[in-house]
């Protein structure tokens, strides 16, 4: 199980000193969400600031880009680091791509299946100099030297996809070659629907499952000391009320026995009481959606809760405290060393 941190993307002149220090201190490598700055152009500062570190955009917006724009960007990263790249990609949700980008958002999860077999069909032009894709959504067929990055010596970089939904889980499982779980999956929703999904999408496409990376987000609350892991529970909470306010989530809260969790945070957030809908998230969520540990026993927490599972581990809030990088290094060290023993 490899580890990596994640962080929003920041100005491109922190990004160097946060790429070493996250190689430094032992995570596997570091992941880019993308909000008001784009992942693709940190995971390039990164790459040449610290080379070796595995580099992932987790995710980066799709329908916004052309499918061949975004396999050109991936492509030039997965050579800028010797094919440690992966493109993590997702729908976002219809205000956004709507009401920010001014694009389509008809069909989304049909939509990102042709978008992510487009981009691997580019990524067989840059080395064929032939470009056939003619799928329901895209039609690519044409492409120049002058126009094409060429071959490059690393593998083409691996598509991951964001997918919640069970149709979506199968659609990933058939076509991307890893899943990036939403950060308020809890171990009963990976049994129940990221995992059974991933494979029937695997048995579609005549491949196994263990070829789909399962790329999970874990939220900690951590200290050796009461008012430590207050601070971080906090945090915690205000995350897991965010993401809880989409309609679309709401069936997880719902399985994991906290049904109506989804409504009663819109509701809150309807009049603007952001308190409020953290204070929705209750201690009984926080220890099902959430691990909680001391410093020394984080690593055996999280290997109980994900190992047979995840296979990349994804620590949400490790780079939240720079105070706090190292310590979290170290719990990832941990987990590398006792999965590569087992």
């Amino acid at each position: 199980m490899h580890v990596d941190a994640m962080t929003t993307p920041r100005p491109l002149g922190q990004i160097g000193d946060l790429a070493r220090r996250t190689q430094s201190a032992g995570f596997s490598g570091l992941l880019f969400t993308e909000t008001g700055r784009t992942a693709y152009l940190n995971a390039a500062v990164a790459s040449q600031a610290a080379p070796g570190l595995e580099l992932s955009t987790g995710v980066a917006v799709a329908f916004p880009r052309s499918p061949f724009v975004t396999a050109t960007t991936a492509w030039e990263l997965a050579e800028a680091t010797g094919g440690k790249f992966r493109l993590g990609l997702g729908t976002q949700v219809r205000t956004h791509v709507v009401r920010r980008y001014g694009v389509a958002f008809d069909r989304p999860g049909p939509r990102l299946r042709d978008y992510v077999l487009a981009v691997k069909a580019c990524f067989a032009a840059f080395r064929t100099g032939k470009l056939d894709h003619h799928g329901e959504f895209y039609d690519l067929d044409f492409i120049t030297p002058q126009w094409s990055p060429g071959p490059i010596d690393a593998p083409n970089p691996k598509v991951d996809v964001a997918a919640v939904n069970p149709w979506m889980l199968r659609m990933a499982g058939e076509v991307a070659d890893g899943v990036h779980v939403h950060p308020i999956a809890e171990p009963g929703y990976l049994n129940r629907h990221a995992v059974p999904g991933i494979a029937a999408g695997a048995k579609k496409a005549g491949r196994p499952a263990s070829d789909i990376a399962v790329i999970v987000p874990a939220m900690t609350i951590v200290g050796d000391t009461d008012e430590e892991r207050d601070k971080e529970r906090e945090q915690v909470r205000a995350s897991l009320a965010f993401y809880g306010s989409t309609p679309n989530y709401a069936f997880i809260w719902d399985e994991a026995g906290f049904e109506g969790t989804t409504a009663r945070i819109r509701e809150k957030q309807k009049a603007g009481d952001f308190a409020g809908m953290a204070a929705q998230i209750t201690d009984k969520h926080l220890a099902v959606f959430a691990t909680e540990s001391t410093w020394d026993g984080l690593a055996d927490a999280l290997i109980d809760k994900y190992a047979g599972t995840a296979t990349r581990l994804v620590l949400y809030n490790a780079l939240t405290d720079e105070d706090r990088v190292e310590r979290y290094g170290e719990v990832a060290r941990r987990i590398s060393r006792r999965s590569a023993a087992a």
